[in-house]
Order: structure tokens, then sequence, then C-alpha cells
């Protein structure tokens, strides 16, 4: 038995308005997918060794790894990928199967749906007979070419996200047993007009967590397959974007649509409670003043984990505005300030503005006096799971007792990786600005006073109605806070 492997995972945010290239993205070709995966606490790797235990063969098609969240993919970039994609799998030796770990939010300027388009793609390369498994990001955004195209979809079951592996492996055990048992996958999906954020969607204690157990519980059923929720990128405005159950059994189309039907109501009805709650900037500042230990602002509305620019100053002005007594870390994306740091050196002081070089629309450059203390290529490994993240050059600068770690280009703040490399320890701060929605536990909550979620102005904002969605179906909650729900259900099956 042989299957195929190929992947392709990038979120996009549509209000970020620095668009993505090829130059963002990793690749790997043939043998080099498999070589980078190997061993390694992610999808594709869990799935080699699955496929590995179970004596299949495998080959490696193409990758295309975002190096982190960004704004829209500029047209001609993803014509090059898809291009790619599709010809490395024209290439590509007959199989048996083949599994694809994707991620379900991606966007270009000249394509609503990639990962839709490339699944159709595919299975003209391919055929009709050939099973196609997908793994996808639980904020995917599902379409009905998605579901038209594949067999059969596996999404993670955790946020923050601790099982990418499991995910995989999830994703190849299914695969084989569509080949080995013969199972015949029906998958039913309903679409929840309500878009959330927030506390409630960690999924080990918000109020997400009945949700996933249930999902879990469905899939350790004599004839389950595969369920999840999917709770979209709300920062990615394509019109298929909404919340969604989706729940796969093996040939049983009443069961499915009955099990997916009663997830999204119950969804449906905690859709209030699964808002974040915000403070304003200032008000957040001003409570940390108080605070006896360390205190983090969670600053989810600039994350380039979720696609935004990474550029934002705002808190950074209050905090020196303010004369705040403590000491802050602050990450920023400002390459132009990073160059004149490399230019005068370590120790030198520099005349600079810090933010607004990405989303000059949002975040004026903020002017400061800062001293260089250190100076690194930005490359260094994460404490996620292991893989090598790039920054571009990177400084430290230190203003008064503040330190900012400017960068040369976004990176994933969903971990304490990037204040490490850079020699400094979270732990020793008043004041720790967290660019992501939500981390590990371990990371920063097992360890502060105090978390904030700060109501600051961004590309991935909490606030979801600041955000301006123009694309996608309405109404959709909260924008319209009295949109209605009548459960409708989508049945997806391949091959009768």
């Amino acid at each position: 038995m042989h299957v195929l492997i190929g992947e392709i995972s990038q979120e996009v945010s549509t209000f970020n308005p620095a668009t993505s290239h090829i130059s963002d993205f990793t690749f790997s070709h043939g043998s080099e997918v498999l070589d980078f995966h190997d061993g390694k606490q992610m999808e594709v790797g869990a799935a080699m060794e699955i496929f590995r235990e179970a004596g299949v063969q495998f080959t490696g098609t193409f990758s295309a790894r975002a190096i982190t969240s960004a704004g829209t993919l500029g047209a001609s970039d993803w014509d090059a990928i898809s291009r790619d994609f599709l010809s490395a799998l024209e290439k590509a030796p007959k199989v048996d199967g083949i599994y694809f770990s994707m991620h379900g939010a991606m966007c270009a300027e000249n394509e609503f749906d990639p990962e839709g388009y490339l699944l159709q793609e595919a299975r003209k390369i391919v055929g009709d007979q050939i099973p196609i498994v997908v793994s996808l990001d639980l904020h995917g955004i599902v379409t009905n070419r998605m579901l038209e195209h594949s067999d059969a979809v596996v999404v993670y079951h955790t946020y923050p996200h601790i099982d990418l592996a499991e995910t995989g492996a999830r994703a190849a055990r299914l695969l084989l047993r569509i080949l080995n048992e013969g199972v015949r996958p029906v998958t039913a999906m309903v679409r929840i007009p309500a878009l959330v954020r927030g506390d409630e969607m960690i999924t080990d204690s918000g109020l997400i967590a009945p949700r996933i157990r249930e999902c879990q519980d469905i899939e350790a059923s004599s004839n389950g397959l595969s369920a999840g929720m999917f709770w979209g990128n709300p920062f990615t405005d394509v019109p298929d974007l909404s919340s969604n159950s989706l729940v796969v059994l093996d040939d049983d189309e009443s069961g499915a649509e009955t099990l997916a039907t009663d997830l999204a109501l119950k969804f449906w009805n905690d859709r209030a409670a699964m808002q974040a709650p915000l403070v304003a900037v200032s008000d957040a500042v001003a409570q940390s003043r108080n605070a006896t230990g360390p205190v983090v602002f969670i600053d989810a509305a600039d994350a380039p984990s979720s696609g935004a620019s990474g550029d934002s100053n705002v808190i950074l002005r209050e905090i020196l505005e303010s004369a705040h007594p403590g000491s802050a870390l602050v990450p920023i994306v400002d390459a132009p300030a990073v160059q004149q740091a490399f230019s005068a050196g370590v120790g030198a002081t520099i005349e600079t503005t810090l933010g607004g070089t990405v989303d000059p629309g949002r975040f004026d450059p903020l002017p400061v006096s800062a001293r260089v203390r250190l100076l690194s290529d930005g490359r260094f490994i994460n404490e996620s799971h292991g893989t090598e993240w790039f920054a571009g050059n990177t400084a430290v600068l230190q203003i008064g007792k503040h330190s900012v770690i400017a960068t040369s280009r976004a990176v994933s703040l969903y971990d304490r990786s990037m204040f490490y490399a850079t020699g400094q320890d979270p732990r020793r701060f008043d004041l720790i600005v967290q660019k992501s929605p939500h981390c590990q536990h371990r990371f920063f909550a097992e360890w502060a006073e105090k978390l904030i979620g700060v109501d600051a102005p961004g590309s991935t904002s909490a606030n979801l109605p600041y955000l301006g969605h123009t694309v996608c179906r309405r109404p959709m909650y909260p924008m319209e806070p009295d949109t209605t729900f009548s459960p409708e259900v989508l049945i997806f099956r391949r091959n009768g």
C-alpha cells in the first residue's frame, strides 16, 4: 500500500493591509517533506509514524509552510504556490490514498478558498476513487468545495493547539480505515452564523470544552470517524466565514445529521458568553500599577500568529506617556528601527520611532530615545514544537526600565521563545505584552499575577464589530446582535 503526503499551511488576516508573499513561506519538495517532518511532533511527522507502523509506503510531494500568519497572499504568489503544489501531485507515483495537512484559513487576492481549490484540482489529477483525508486547524474556514473533494476532514481538538501530532495521527488512522476496512465516510456539517473569541474558547476549561468532549466521544463510538467544532478565523473575511459543527460517521447519514445539529445548537446557545471581555488600554495600564507580581497584557489585536502586522505601539505609548513605574517587556515589528540599531551598534543610543511601519493607517510612529542592548539574526528554536522560527534581524532596545524587542518581520508570539532567544526572561518584568490571544497555561498564566485582555486597535482585534467585515455572509453575530439561527445540515459523501 502506498500513500502520498502533502502540506500547505497559512492563516491570513484580510484586515492586515500588508500582503504576504512567497518569501513568507518555507518550502519542501519530494523527500524533503518527509525529512523535515520525521520525528517532529506535528501533523505530518505523526502521520508518517502511523503509516510506518502499519507497513505502508509513503511519498512526500510538496510542502508550503507559512513562517507565521500574515496578510492576504498576493495573487502571483498564490499562482506560483498552487502551481507547484499541483505539479508535484501530477509527477507523483500512483497511490492508494492521500493525506493533506492544511490549515483552512488561507486567502489570496485572487482566491477566497485556496484549500478548496487545491482539493478540487487534486481530484482532477488523481480521480474520484483515491481517498483523500485532510487535517485542518479548528480556526479553518470549512467550505463546501473542501468537503466535496475530500473523503473526510479531521480537525484539531485543542486550543491553544497542543494536539498537532495527535491530529495528524488521527487523520492517518482514518485514511488507513478507509483503505483497509472499507469504511464509507459520510459528513454532516452545520454552518453557525456566529464568530467567537476569548477565554471560553480554551478547550480544557472554557464553555467550548463540553462540545470538544462530545466530539471526542463521537470519534470513539463504534461508527465514529471524525468530529469537530470549527470557529473559523474571524479575521479572514471571506464568503464562507462562520462557525461550523462537523461530524463524520461510517455510512450513517441520519446519525451524522443528528449529532452535527445538536453540537451546533449547543454552540449557538453559548455565543454571547463566547466573546472576549476587554479593558481599555489606559485602564489596563492603571490597573497594572497596583500589582505585586507580573501582569500580562494580552494584545490579541496585534497577534502575528493570527495574521496581524505586529507593529502596534499603542500599549507602549500608554506605558511611556503615563510614566509607568514598573519595567515592561514589549515586542514590536519595525524593520527601519532595527536597521538603525544595527548601524549604531550595541551600546549606542539611537533616536528613532517605533511602530506604524506595516499598518500606518492604525498606528502612528512613536518617537523614542533607546539604547541598543543586543543584536541578533532573529533565528531561534521555538519552545512549542521545536522548529526554527525567523524574525529577521532583531534588536533589543532599552527605553528607561522598559525592554523593547524589535524585529524586522512578524513572528509567532504564542510562546516565550523570542523573549528567551534575546536574553529576556519575562518573569523578571512587571508588565509583559503578549501579542497572542492565548498561550499554553505554563507559558504565562501559570506564574503571572494577572492577565488582562486589552481593547487595543489592530487587524486581529477580539472586538469583532470593530473590524468591519464586508465579505462574509450576513447577518452574523456579534456584528448583528439580533441574528437568528435555524440549523440546516449539509451532507457530503463520495463514491455512493
